[in-house]
């Protein structure tokens, strides 16, 4: 195995100024993989001021957006050429199956290449008329890269989420600290190595791995960053947001949700079961925009709850590298106490719970916790209200769509919303009612590049992916032109 005790620096891989370091825990076993570089806030300044530097004298900024797309399209080939090597990184880091790894590494193989397609396409669109409707001026609208982006990233999906950030704003032409989560770093050290491979110019991303609450403030409120894009837990971005207002940095950020499903009683049942599981037992309930709260109609409330305590009683649990396991550990054991305390507490409150609800029996080492299902949540409660991020689904009925539709909005999240039924036009009827950025018919989870991707109400701010993600990235610049020699005849007569 490679060392991850440095830091990426302005080109070049540095030792941390304290020499300080974090022990890397699998959470399947519970034993240390290898120990990961803890920078000091004066790394994260060196970091920042390499980027800085980097932007200003034009070495990225300066080229055109095709000579960037042919980095961005070798750091795609060389993700390529190593794709198991680091799904199998993500799997002893994050947990999740392999297979879901895999599938995560092609995500970002085709992250940086849709991002490429797009730099490309800046040459001819970087700049454009439009009509003013006053004689004797022109007017061009210019796109220009914003200038320093400090990028921090959380642990769910580690290298598929610095993709969304990084090739973006490479392609657009600016410069990144990237800053992933201390308990996932692997996969982000190794796209150090894979831009220095490809000679990606010293300075235009720069990775620094470490604590957030130690070097957080300084990525966010240092005077040479131009933009925070976050993604990550609601309090955390409050506080960014707090912190980029000091000298009113562009943000942008993707806060989580409570995503709700609503079935319709005029539904295949085995379909919407599959959908259900699909929509929450994915990377162990760890997804920003899990369908947690699922909302069926009376009429096949029974019926539907019984298949899924039936399949999800069936979900084959263990280390993500085991052939077959369809359920990991979740990440580390902070994340697994918080689960485990939200459920002790829907047991003491009396919630109903028709499967799981407790440590998967037959592990004597790491964070494993069983599919859970709980049955008729009051609407008030934290299984109902709470992002929990771990495998837990809870379900309620409702008599109509009315109420269907109210009970999804009564949140303060709205991240992604689905709903599932064969009248097709209720089901649009439903989709364009629902408060949340992203809404799924018929289905749950699906994620396309080519769309925006970012939520309602406080699940946060922006949009990524698709051309939405290039333009988090980009300034809009108006210049006017005045064509005649002539005064303008306003003080000179």
């Amino acid at each position: 195995m490679n060392t991850y005790n440095e830091l990426y620096i302005d080109g070049k891989w540095v030792t941390p100024s304290t020499g300080a370091t974090i022990a890397n825990i699998d959470p399947s076993n519970e034993s240390v993989i290898t120990d990961i570089a803890n920078a000091s806030v004066e790394d994260a300044e060196a970091a920042i001021i390499a980027a800085r530097e980097a932007f200003d004298n034009g070495s990225w900024s300066g080229l055109t957006g095709s000579q960037r797309a042919k980095y961005l399209r070798a750091i795609a080939k060389e993700i390529r050429d190593n794709l198991d090597f680091l799904a199998q990184l993500e799997v002893q880091d994050n947990g999740k199956p392999f297979t879901e790894a895999q599938l995560d590494m092609n995500g970002v193989i085709d992250c940086f290449e849709f991002y490429a397609n797009l730099a490309e396409d800046f040459d001819n669109n970087q700049e454009s008329e439009i009509e003013i409707h006053s004689e004797g001026y022109s007017c061009l609208v210019r796109k220009e890269p914003l200038g320093v982006v400090s990028a921090i990233i959380p642990w769910n999906f580690p290298l598929d989420m610095a993709a969304w950030k990084v090739a973006p704003a490479l392609a657009a032409g600016c410069t990144m600290v990237l800053k992933p989560a201390e308990v996932t770093s692997m996969t982000a050290i190794e796209l150090g190595r894979i831009c220095q491979k490809v000679g990606l110019p010293n300075g235009v991303l720069n990775i620094v791995t470490g604590h957030g609450s130690k070097i957080g403030p300084i990525l966010c409120e240092h005077p040479a960053v131009d933009k925070v894009a976050f993604t990550g837990s609601g309090p955390v971005g409050k506080q960014i947001m707090r912190s980029a207002a000091n000298t009113v940095k562009k943000i942008s950020l993707e806060l989580g949700g409570k995503s709700p499903l609503i079935i319709f009683d005029d539904v295949d049942i085995e379909t919407a079961v599959e959908w259900i599981m699909f929509g929450i037992f994915w990377n162990q309930g760890q997804v920003c925009s899990a369908t947690s709260r699922v909302l069926v109609q009376d009429g096949i409330y029974d019926e539907l709850t019984a298949r899924l305590v039936q399949e999800a009683e069936k979900i084959v649990i263990g280390n993500g590298m085991d052939k077959g396991v369809q359920l990991g550990p979740v990440v580390n054991k902070k994340q697994y106490d918080a689960v485990m305390a939200t459920l002790e507490k829907g047991r003491s409150d009396g919630v109903n719970v028709l499967t799981g609800g407790k440590r998967a029996s037959g592990f004597d080492k790491g964070y494993f916790i069983e599919p859970t299902v709980f049955g008729d949540v009051p609407e008030d409660h934290p299984i109902w209200t709470d992002e929990i991020f771990g495998p837990i689904v809870a379900l309620r009925r409702f008599t109509d769509e009315a109420e269907a539709v109210a009970s999804a909005n009564n949140s303060e999240l709205g991240l992604a919303a689905g709903v599932i039924s064969k009248d097709i036009d209720r089901a649009n009827r439903v989709a364009r009612n629902l408060q949340a950025g992203i809404i799924w018919v018929n289905c749950s989870q699906p994620l396309f590049l080519q769309a925006p991707w970012g939520g309602y109400k406080q699940s946060g701010i922006g949009r990524e992916l698709g051309t939405w993600g290039l333009d988090n990235y980009l300034e809009t610049k108006q210049i006017t032109t005045y064509h005649s020699e002539a005064p303008l005849g306003w003080y000179l007569k």
